[in-house]
């Protein structure tokens, strides 16, 4: 019997999979039941790539076009590397297909395949409508590949631009399509771990956690690999414990020991000197160094200039590094390769896993590894297109720091021209936190950092790479940027109000010759602020923005001053509001088409919407998602305007299916406060819906507390009315008061009157619960004398409400019953339907007081109000009201439609569309909702009549079944 056992160029290798067999069935099920998603997760050495290696092979797969990447630990300024790299090779399977335009503007980042793709569209001046676009095109190409299969490898290392596009594909992916994504989960991203976190319905999902090998698995293992069945307990626990049941390590030591000359068979099983050979420390390290070390000097001179390299190189650059000649480097090469260490394909040349090429270069020495770093940047600088990532990186690694950062820019001016403002971002990052720089060149690339992290939704925490450069006092124009720049940052992640204040005040010191920053510092000293600034001065900031702006010859930068104006003006009730929001929409045609026009448009949508104009914010704001969800805009703006959209939900009492939607999207890939806030403060709003008081009343005062701590102002009064209602109907109107009063003065204090209104029902309530009479009069006498002459659309109804209230605290019934019918009337003629049942419910208690027969109608208002939006809590208490005098009403199903189906009314809306034979995406666009939000309700509504597709769903619509 041999003792050399299977080889793949001399390496030790199973020729069976081992231990493996249930997650394998798991991975060729889900792959063969597209659109599907499977992610495979483990630590290096585990297995991962022979697992999807297996699932090649199988005949179940055998119809599927296999598309394959890899992402890089040195990462080029080249975006979406690992999807280009699995689409490269196929213009054959292209020829012929019926591609859009849209798929013409790949043509640039897939050379390889211009002969077959459509002419490119015209460019866009936005680059990240320009990325936007690319993924529209490559999402097209996939379609058109299908039936596909999409392995994207070592997602841990992926650049942000393929975590974009990933979660772009799979909100509506081909339906041919499954993508395979591999990644060790120590390593992995919040952003990463998102995109498989909480998939669509219509989406096929598994995650596959692969574990290291037990004592039977790897005897399993070893007695494939040395075709022998004659691996004993005793050898297969020792191994099993010295490799830790790592797959790659069991290979490596089995390989070592053959190496050595040891592993040979004796009576019957292996010899104890074999096991004894073992006790080496434990992974990989060691044994792969020692087998390298059994190599010829001129084999070891090769290996070692691989583990430089790291990556997949030709195997001229892999001897230039080596410095030998070429031919003693060939037979080397070939030394090296019947090794088993490298693997050879198309060409090129690598270590087969990264840990044996980690384990090399760690064992070279200081000295020797450095002159090879230098000897890989001039080679790898002979490659076309030259690979600027890594030329960098081995300058780093060489000790030539000036080297470096050159090349390091040179780097983020590649990725900037691409677009790609997160590649931007993080190598100047590097190169700020890591070099010696004069104060001028750290000035200017600071700047082009500040500028590339803002545009990012992930925003990177440089406030002190900021500040570091500002102590070096640069120049007054560029000190005024930086300023400016690190109140934005400060701004964005609601950190430190008064440091931000004095940056924006310090900035306009030195903006003089810089109108468009000067105006918008302007606007960015106007916004609300949690510190002691007088509301005259903030809101004079307005109107000096206002007189700098036929200074601004920058369209884009005009039109993000007039939005934030009018955004402010809003909420301070400045009726010229509406001529500033009328001039935004002139200016853009009425369509927002970039990224900036989007933001003004949701800018003001989310303003008009917290004053009270909830039809103009529906209007503002779903011109704003249309554009972001179908143009070619990018960035998390479509995020952003779905966030926006769950407030004016809220608002205009379209509760169906709004939970849901908010949980979707706090999974999004956000970790900006204001976005998360607006959804958690929605959250904890709806709460008490469902009658969970105690859990409804914590999360309410949790967020009025970091709401108000962070500086959203605007925002307050939403949580602040809510939490006031439920501790006054829960006895604890005291203590309520006290929680919340800090808040209500800091909207007073930011003069947001036509904001703070909608709370004073509630906070007359609570004051007239706590024994407090007069302040609750002195409140509502406040907002009465501060609203004359201000753009207030919900005062008249708010403010008759909280006289109601006074009034039927002191049992003027026929008073209350007046002021209740006609704030009911009023929220009503406001899409204010929650408020305007509460107004209802009140006007029948004070009628029911006074003996009116009109007391069981208005109740009834009320409680059918209370059922359409499904507030249960609402609900029940009026319907004990009823009780109490002698009224035995029915409650009516929250939001549920009369068809006898159990569906929601949303899910009979969204499956209506579908049966009419919208697609998921556009029944978002149409309900403006997020496609996993649709899939969702899809899904309830099929499964509730068994329906096995959008047909047979029509049918059951149009003849529903008898209860």
């Amino acid at each position: 019997m041999s003792t050399d056992g299977h080889r793949v160029h001399g390496r030790m290798v199973s020729p069976v999979l081992v231990g493996r067999d249930g997650e394998l069935e798991r991975l060729v099920t889900a792959v063969t039941v597209p659109p599907s998603v499977i992610l495979v997760e483990g630590e290096a050495g585990i297995g991962k790539s022979r697992l999807v290696t297996e699932l090649a092979a199988r005949p179940e797969v055998a119809g599927r076009r296999m598309l394959s990447g890899g992402c890089n630990q040195i990462r080029e300024p080249f975006p979406l590397g690992p999807v280009v790299e699995a689409l490269r090779s196929r213009s054959e399977d292209l020829a012929g297909a019926a591609l859009s335009p849209v798929a013409g503007s790949l043509r640039a980042l897939l050379p390889e395949l211009a002969h077959v793709l459509p002419q490119p569209p015209e460019p866009l001046d936005d680059r990240a409508a320009e990325r936007h676009r690319l993924f529209r095109g490559l999402s097209e190409v996939l379609a058109a590949l299908g039936p596909a299969l999409l392995v994207v490898e070592d997602l841990h290392w992926a650049d942000e631009q393929t975590v974009e596009f990933l979660a772009y594909l799979l909100a509506k992916p081909p339906a041919t399509l499954s993508v395979v994504l591999t990644c060790r989960g120590e390593e992995a991203s919040a952003a990463v771990r998102a995109l498989t976190a909480r998939p669509a319905d219509t989406l096929t999902h598994e995650h596959i956690v692969l574990t290291p090998l037990d004592e039977r698995q790897t005897r399993e293992l070893a007695a494939a690999i040395l075709d022998s069945r004659e691996v004993s307990e005793e050898f297969a626990a020792h191994l099993c414990l010295r490799a830790s049941g790592l797959p790659l390590a069991i290979q490596e030591l089995l390989a070592l020991l053959r190496s050595r000359g040891v592993l040979i068979p004796w009576g019957g099983g292996w010899a104890r000197r074999a096991l004894e050979e073992l006790d080496v420390p434990s992974g990989v390290r060691s044994s792969v160094r020692e087998r390298v070390g059994c190599l010829s000097p001129a084999a070891r001179a090769v290996a070692e200039a691989g583990a430089v390299l790291q990556l997949a190189s030709p195997v001229a650059v892999l001897i230039d590094v080596t410095g030998l000649s070429s031919e003693d480097a060939a037979g080397a090469v070939d030394e090296v390769l019947d090794s088993g260490l490298f693997v050879e394909r198309d060409g090129m040349v690598r270590f087969r896993h990264v840990l044996a090429a980690q384990a090399v270069h760690e064992g070279i020495g200081l000295g020797r590894r450095q002159t090879l770093h230098a000897a890989a940047a001039t080679a790898v600088q002979g490659l076309r297109p030259v690979p600027l990532g890594q030329v960098a990186y081995h300058l780093r690694q060489a000790g030539r720091l000036g080297d470096w950062v050159d090349a390091a820019v040179k780097a983020a001016d590649s990725a900037f021209e691409l677009g790609d403002d997160a590649e931007v971002a993080r190598l100047l990052e590097d190169v700020l936190r890591h070099a010696d720089l004069a104060p001028e060149r750290r000035a200017a690339l600071t700047i082009r950092l500040g500028w590339a992290a803002s545009e990012l939704l992930h925003l990177p925490d440089v406030g002190d790479l900021l500040a570091e450069a500002l102590d070096q006092a640069p120049p007054g124009p560029v000190r005024g940027e930086l300023r400016f720049l690190l109140g934005m940052q400060l701004e964005v992640t609601r950190t430190d109000p008064a440091r931000r204040y004095r940056m924006f005040t310090d900035a306009l010191e030195d903006l003089a010759e810089r109108p468009e920053l000067a105006a918008w510092t302007m606007v960015a000293l106007a916004l609300p602020a949690t510190m002691d600034v007088p509301s005259h001065e903030r809101l004079g900031w307005l109107e000096r923005a206002l007189e700098t702006l036929p200074e601004v010859g920058d369209p884009v930068t005009r039109l993000l001053v007039l939005s934030k104006v009018a955004m402010v003006f809003t909420v301070a009730g400045d009726p010229r509001w509406a001529e500033l929001t009328d001039r935004v929409v002139r200016e853009t045609g009425g369509y927002a088409g970039r990224r900036r026009e989007v933001s003004a448009y949701r800018s003001i949508g989310d303003e008009a919407c917290f004053s009270g104009h909830h039809e103009v914010a529906l209007r503002l704001l779903t011109k704003a998602l249309e554009s972001a969800a179908s143009a070619d805009v990018t960035g998390g703006m479509e995020f952003r305007c779905r966030a926006s959209m769950t407030m004016v939900a809220y608002c205009r009492g379209t509760w169906d299916g709004l939970g849901e939607e908010i949980e979707a999207l706090r999974h999004g890939r956000s970790d900006r406060p204001v976005e998360m806030n607006l959804l958690d403060a929605v959250a904890a709003c709806l709460s008490p819906a469902p009658g969970r008081m105690d859990a409804a009343q914590d999360l309410l005062r949790e967020v009025v507390q970091r709401v108000g701590a962070m500086g959203d102002v605007d925002l307050l009064p939403f949580p602040v009315s809510m939490l006031l209602r439920v501790a006054t109907a829960r006895g604890e109107a005291a203590a309520a008061i006290a929680e919340t009063s800090e808040a209500v003065a800091m909207w007073e204090a930011n003069g947001f009157w036509p904001v703070g209104v909608r709370a004073v029902p509630a906070l007359a309530e609570a004051l007239l619960a706590a024994g407090r009479p007069t302040e609750a009069a002195e409140v509502v006498d406040r907002y009465e004398s501060r609203l004359p002459g201000v753009d207030a659309p919900l005062a008249p109804a708010a403010l008759r409400q909280a006289r109601g209230l006074l009034a039927a605290a002191e049992r003027r019934w026929s008073e209350g019953a007046a002021h209740f019918a006609a704030s009911a009337a009023a929220f009503g003629g406001s899409s204010a339907p929650y408020e305007a049942a509460q107004a209802n419910e009140q006007a029948a208690a004070c009628l029911f007081a006074l003996g009116d027969a009109a007391a069981a109608d208005t109740l009834k208002a009320a409680t059918t109000g209370y059922g359409e939006l499904g507030a249960r809590w609402d609900l029940d208490r009026a319907t004990q009201l009823a009780r109490r005098w002698g009224l035995r009403p029915s409650s009516p199903a929250p939001a549920r439609s009369v068809a006898g189906d159990s569906l929601s009314t949303r899910q009979r809306q969204v499956a209506r569309l579908a049966a009419q034979g919208l697609t998921n995406q556009e029944i978002a666009r149409e309900m403006f909702l997020s496609p996993k939000t649709v899939d969702k309700h899809l899904g309830a509504a099929m499964r509730k009549f068994g329906a096995r597709s959008r047909t047979e769903l029509a049918r059951h619509l149009d003849h529903p079944a008898g209860p």
